[in-house]
C-alpha cells in the first residue's frame, strides 16, 4: 500500500510539473514579439505591361505545287526563287492521249453538226419528224459536252501559278513522272508578311484589333512594326491562349523566322511587388496588415512583368499589404509595421 502511495504521489508530482511547463509555453507563445514588416499601400497606379511572347513569321500567301493529274512532266518552268505573275504556266503533263480524244470529239461533233442542220431544214418542209430530228440536235449535245469533259481534264495537266509571287527551290525534273502526292516545287508571296502568336487569356486586353505592336527578330536589326489583323474568337481549350494575328507594316523579315512580339500598354490597376505574392496549389495570397494581425488574403493576378503584378480580384484601395518579411508572418500573428513603402 505504501509502495502504491508513493508512487501515485510521484506521478501527480509529474502531471503538476508539466502542466507548468505546458503554461510557461503558452505563455511564450503568447509573448512572442511581433515580426517586423515593411507594407505598402494599395492604390490605383499607372503602370506599363511589358509582356513578350513568341511569334512565327509567315508568308500571305504559300502552297506547295502539285499536279492535279499523274503522269510524265513535258514543260518545267520552275526557276528557283525566280519571281512569277499569277497566271503564269509553271509546269504541264503529258496530255497526248486527252489531246487525240478531243480531235475525235471534234470530228464526230462536225458530222453531228452536219446532219442536225440537214434535218433542220427537211423538218422547216415536214420533211423528217420532230422525233428524229431531236435526236440529231440530242448527239450534237452530247458531242459538246464530251469535249467539255476532255477540255476539264487537260486543264488539270497544266500548273499555274495562282497568284503572284516568288517560288522556292524547284524538286523535280523535266520527264520525270509524277502524281498528286509528288511536290514539285512551293510559291509564296513574300511582299506582304504576317505575324501568328497566341497570348494567355489574362492578357486579353492587350491585343485589339489595329493595334500596334513592336516585333524583335534575332536575323533583322530594323525596327520591326506590325498592326493586328484578327484575333481568334475562342480560347484554346487546351492552352487557355488566344491565337492572334498581325500583318508586318515596317521593316523586312523572311518567312519562317522566329520572333519575339512584345504587347506594350499603359495600364491603370492595383499592383503589388512579384515577392509579395504567396503561390498556392489553387490560388495566390497576400499578406494584409490589420489591426496589428496578419491576414492572409486570397487574391487573383493579372498582368506581370518582373517587378510587379497587377491584382485584379481580392485587394480593395486602402489596404495595407505586406511586401517585406512575408515569410515569416503567420496567420493571426502580430506584426509590426516597420516601414511604409511607396507603391
Amino acid at each position: 500500500m505504501r509502495f502504491i502511495s508513493i508512487l501515485g504521489l510521484s506521478i501527480l508530482l509529474a502531471a503538476m510539473v508539466s502542466c507548468k511547463s505546458e503554461a510557461k509555453d503558452k505563455a511564450a507563445i503568447k509573448e512572442k514579439p511581433p515580426v517586423p514588416v515593411d507594407v505598402i499601400i494599395a492604390r490605383l497606379t499607372d503602370f506599363a505591361s511589358d509582356i513578350e511572347v513568341n511569334g512565327t513569321v509567315l508568308s500571305e500567301e504559300m502552297i506547295e505545287l502539285h499536279p492535279e493529274v499523274g503522269g510524265r512532266l513535258t514543260y518545267l518552268n520552275i526557276p528557283d526563287g525566280a519571281s512569277v505573275t499569277a497566271g503564269t504556266i509553271l509546269a504541264k503533263v503529258n496530255d497526248a492521249d486527252l489531246q487525240a480524244q478531243r480531235q475525235q470529239q471534234n470530228v464526230q461533233l462536225e458530222l453531228a453538226e452536219k446532219t442536225e442542220q440537214r434535218l433542220l431544214k427537211l423538218l422547216a418542209v415536214n420533211g423528217v419528224d420532230q422525233a428524229g430530228y431531236d435526236a440529231a440536235l440530242s448527239q450534237v449535245n452530247l458531242y459538246k459536252a464530251n469535249i467539255n469533259v476532255l477540255d476539264a481534264q487537260i486543264n488539270k495537266t497544266v500548273i499555274r501559278a495562282p497568284f503572284s509571287g516568288r517560288l522556292g527551290l524547284r524538286l523535280v525534273s523535266e520527264g520525270a513522272y509524277v502524281s498528286p502526292s509528288t511536290t514539285i516545287g512551293t510559291l509564296q508571296q513574300t511582299d506582304r508578311i504576317k505575324i501568328d502568336f497566341s497570348v494567355p487569356e489574362a492578357y486579353q486586353e492587350l491585343v485589339k484589333v489595329g493595334k500596334t505592336i513592336a516585333i524583335k527578330a534575332n536575323t533583322s536589326k530594323e525596327d520591326l512594326v506590325a498592326v493586328i489583323s484578327a484575333i481568334e474568337p475562342q480560347i484554346s481549350t487546351t492552352t487557355r491562349n488566344i491565337n492572334v494575328r498581325a500583318r508586318l507594316s515596317r521593316g523586312k523579315i523572311s518567312p519562317g523566322a522566329f520572333v519575339k512580339v512584345l504587347l506594350n500598354e499603359n495600364i491603370k490597376g492595383i499592383v503589388v511587388p512579384s515577392n509579395a505574392i504567396i503561390p498556392d496549389a489553387l490560388s495566390s495570397q497576400v499578406v494584409l496588415v490589420k489591426n496589428g494581425k496578419a491576414t492572409f488574403q486570397n487574391v487573383e493576378t493579372g498582368i506581370r512583368n518582373s517587378d510587379i503584378i497587377e491584382i485584379t480580384e481580392g485587394l480593395q484601395v486602402g489596404d495595407t499589404v505586406v511586401v517585406s518579411g512575408v515569410l515569416y508572418v503567420r496567420p493571426n500573428g502580430n506584426v509590426k509595421i516597420k516601414k511604409v513603402r511607396n507603391g
